[in-house]
């Protein structure tokens, strides 16, 4: 009878095995480059310009459907490693140990440049001093006195924790002085309300803010800050950036795991060629290629009457 049961127990397995297969192969048919249905997983810190990237693409391409799952840096590349997600949009590419990770799984991420994004300090529109070194920030991050009443981050787990933290040379944020939300919103907000706070935020979500946060944008001021090196202040501007002045950029890609010629792909071509460049340029961020421009020149007679 034992016996019995494990045989039966194995041939269901096998049975959802097939099924499950059959399923991923169904799905990977009824879809192409244009076509389907698919979830990306997006970092919380560029979900404004990647949602005007989303929209623009379903509505030139009515058949795809792409659904947007914002979430910190570590759980999105947590995600992609255990295969939770198959496409993702992140401030950093993969490093050497995930690469190797999903070599053993045997599959081969695709990753697409397309845009370069900033880290921005804001603080309250109260505070007149919007000038900031980079060195007293810091300093700060590394326990030492530096005259910063607090410094305000969207998520413990986000990518502008890890860039600062990485920046510093620090394991971990300070636990005194330090406060952290959920949003980039939500720091923004907080920051309009609490003088002497500054706020560290994706510069996305000051170029292209909600309707809701209008009027709350106008309340803080975006910091000018110097870098490491040099006595002068740069802002996350599209100049600045492009200039390589701005010491607080970071690069935006696209990471596909989906193995298979699909949405994902037909996506990332689409944010990294000529349309979604535009789009890029027009939010405010880096083309990582200046979109072309067409001139018509008109020739015009003149007849001169005497």
């Amino acid at each position: 009878m034992l016996k019995y049961g494990k045989i039966v127990a194995f041939i269901v397995f096998v049975f959802l095995f097939a099924m499950c297969n059959q399923k991923s192969k169904n799905e990977a048919d009824n879809e192409t480059i244009l076509k389907g249905s698919i979830d990306i997983t997006v970092d919380e810190t560029v979900k404004p310009i990647v949602e005007d990237m989303v929209a623009v693409f379903e509505g030139t391409y009515y058949d795809a459907k792409i659904s947007l799952k914002p979430k910190s840096e570590a759980e999105l590349i947590n995600d992609l490693l255990n295969q939770k997600a198959k496409v993702a949009v992140t401030t950093r590419d993969l490093t050497k140990e995930e690469k190797a990770r999903f070599e053993k799984s045997k599959i081969n991420p695709r990753v697409t440049l397309f845009a370069k994004d900033a880290i921005a300090f804001v603080t309250n529109k109260g505070n007149n001093d919007t000038l900031i070194a980079l060195k007293t920030v810091i300093d700060f991050m590394q326990g030492k006195d530096s005259g910063i009443k607090g410094l305000v981050f969207d998520n413990p787990n986000s990518s502008t924790v890890r860039y600062m933290k990485e920046l510093a040379k620090v394991k971990d944020i300070p636990s005194k002085n330090v406060f952290s939300f959920k949003t980039n919103d939500e720091v923004i907000k907080f920051v309009s309300e609490n003088d002497g706070m500054i706020g560290v935020v994706g510069v996305n979500w000051l170029y292209q803010p909600s309707p809701n946060m209008l009027d709350i944008i106008k309340k803080i001021n975006v910091m000018s800050v110097k870098g490491l090196n040099g006595d002068k202040y740069y802002d996350p501007t599209q100049n600045d950036l492009g200039e390589m002045k701005y010491p607080l950029a970071r690069d935006l890609f696209i990471i596909n795991c989906q193995g298979y010629t699909g949405l994902g792909m037909g996506f990332a071509s689409f944010i990294s060629g000529d349309i979604g460049q535009r789009i890029v340029l027009k939010s405010g961020l880096l083309p990582i290629r200046t979109p072309g421009r067409k001139l018509k020149i008109r020739s015009q007679i003149i007849n001169d009457k005497e």
